[in-house]
């Protein structure tokens, strides 16, 4: 007997497939679309929050009932007429366990925002129980346990549970940190989720959710591109057991991040906080402390910010942990055991590091089985440049409040179009946006550096990695920069392989005056 008639699998198979899907990729839309039918709602644009945020959309709750509907008539065949085929019993599980997750999704969405509420200073602790955990368990013994037949995922309802907890959170943590409309924005969401679910996340919930911590995470991008938001939204959203008996969870997520900022600290803080040191081992160290490492709980981060800056003595003792998970204090000589994530960040270029002797390249090779590149401010702009005003409300509602967010955005942003223009390359990325709007809220203007200008040579390369010079142009930037260095027409040509007077006629005047600071004049 077949279970699903041939109207239904079509849209059930999408279904699934949309269940096991990067949520944070535009392609989701499609699979809605193919799922709805002519009850689909076009969403407008790609999931991102922003700052007046409806964080559910339609779709969501007509899939939900479209899933409740198919589940109970499929449910309703299989206690007629028997399990059907192996294929038809797979496609109904996934299509039931759609249905709960999205029926018990709110609750623990209320649930994680409680949690990150206490986590807050001067909050209390209070007892981590879910108590709906008990109508969960009747949920899937409703669905998934027929007439004395099973079906496989009952028998990981706990871990079914801590599965949907830490999908649930993983989207919290990633919506509400890593802002912006833009398709670079939309790529970084996406990384993100891969970062912590692989792209498979049916192989991640059969094997790899307790071997992840092994996998250390480094985050790269220019500086101001919130690479700890990155880090934070991946430490915060790992797998925590679930354990029914006690009707709580092994650990909370709220407490199991911990950052250090390698770049703030000597070599020797740096050591001391990351692996802690022995009473006595040396002046000052009055009695023993425990490092990063050994307070990390096993399935919490340590996110080590700015590890271009770390020392080689240290990368050594770094690549231990890496390697072996095992350290030792400063002044001991008995291993102990580091059983958390490491996520690493940096601005720096590593291959020229490495290139410098500065960089251990076995390190490296440690840190890079997952890379995460956050775009710079310009990346997120171009061609978005509407994501500029989502990103001033953004800032303006933390810098201002809420009643003058909208009032300050709106006046930040005719101050950037009438001072900086549409060109402007925000050098310092968010961080430096987060500073106009504070300029302008005290002083009513902002004035940055050599303001809409960027140092020759970067904006050359610039131009060349961006692809937005034409070869004319290039040759042009390129034989006046060159000409402006060396001083004289005939020193230009020697270093260039050119004739003089083709150098002469490629010199622009303008463009000399940038490169120069002062009006051409051959010497």
């Amino acid at each position: 007997m077949a279970l699903f008639e041939d109207s239904e699998r079509a849209r059930a198979e999408a279904l699934v497939r949309l269940g096991y899907f990067n949520p944070f990729l535009p392609e989701r839309i499609d699979l809605e679309r193919e799922v709805l039918g002519k009850d689909f709602v076009d969403p407008g644009e790609m999931w991102h929050k922003q700052a007046d945020d409806v964080e559910e959309r339609p779709n969501i709750d007509l899939m939900m009932a479209f899933s409740k509907a198919l589940a109970d008539r499929v449910r309703a065949r299989l206690l007629e007429g028997g399990p059907g085929n192996d294929a038809d019993g797979a496609l109904y599980e996934d299509v039931a366990l759609y249905y709960i997750y999205n029926k018990y999704k709110k609750q623990f969405f209320e649930h994680i925002r409680r949690l990150a509420a206490l986590a807050s200073p001067g909050q209390a602790s209070q007892p981590d129980t879910m108590d709906f955990y008990t109508a969960f368990r009747y949920d899937m013994e409703h669905y998934l346990a027929i007439d004395g037949a099973t079906f496989p995922s009952l028998a990981e309802a706990e871990h079914l549970f801590a599965c949907f907890y830490q999908l649930r959170n993983a989207f919290h943590q990633i919506y509400d940190n890593i802002i912006g409309g833009s398709a670079a924005s939309a790529r970084l969401r996406a990384s993100v989720w891969d970062s912590i679910f692989t792209c498979d996340v049916r192989r991640y919930r059969r094997a790899l959710y307790d071997r992840m911590g092994d996998i250390t995470t480094l985050v790269t991008g220019p500086s101001g591109t919130g690479k700890e938001l990155v880090a934070r939204a991946i430490g915060l959203s790992r797998y925590v057991p679930f354990n029914a008996h006690k009707m709580r969870f092994e650990a909370d997520f709220a407490a199991r991040f911990q950052p250090i900022n390698l770049s703030a600290l000597s070599p020797t803080l740096i050591e001391s906080e990351l692996f802690g040191h022995a009473k006595g081992s040396f002046t000052g160290a009055v009695r023993d402390r425990a490092g990063f490492f050994e307070v990390c709980p096993t399935y919490g981060s340590v996110f080590l910010d700015e590890i271009g800056d770390l020392d080689p003595a240290i990368q050594v003792k770094l690549l231990r942990v890496l390697q072996t998970g095992t350290f030792q204090r400063i002044g001991e000589s008995a291993d102990r055991h580091f059983g958390g994530k490491i996520i690493a960040a940096t601005n720096r270029d590593l291959a020229k590091q490495m290139h410098d002797g500065r960089f251990r390249e076995d390190l490296y090779y440690r840190l890079c089985s997952d890379i995460i590149v956050t775009p710079s401010l310009r990346e997120q702009l171009q061609g978005s440049p509407e994501q500029l005003r989502n990103l001033l409300r953004f800032i303006a509602r933390r810098v201002a409040g809420d009643a003058e967010a909208d009032a300050l955005a709106a006046e930040v942003e005719g101050w950037i179009t009438d001072h900086l223009g549409p060109d402007y390359s925000w050098p310092g990325n968010v961080r430096e946006l987060e500073q106009c709007v504070r300029n302008v809220m005290v002083r009513r203007s902002y004035h940055p550096p050599q303001a809409g200008r960027r140092a020759p040579r970067e904006a050359l390369a610039e131009g060349v990695r961006a692809g937005e010079l034409t070869a004319e142009a290039l040759q042009r930037h390129y034989v006046t920069m060159i000409y402006a260095e060396t001083g004289s027409y005939q020193a230009a040509a020697a270093r260039l392989g050119l004739d003089r007077r083709t150098v002469k006629s490629y010199v622009d005047s303008d463009l000399l005056q940038h490169y120069r600071g002062r009006s051409a004049q051959e010497p």
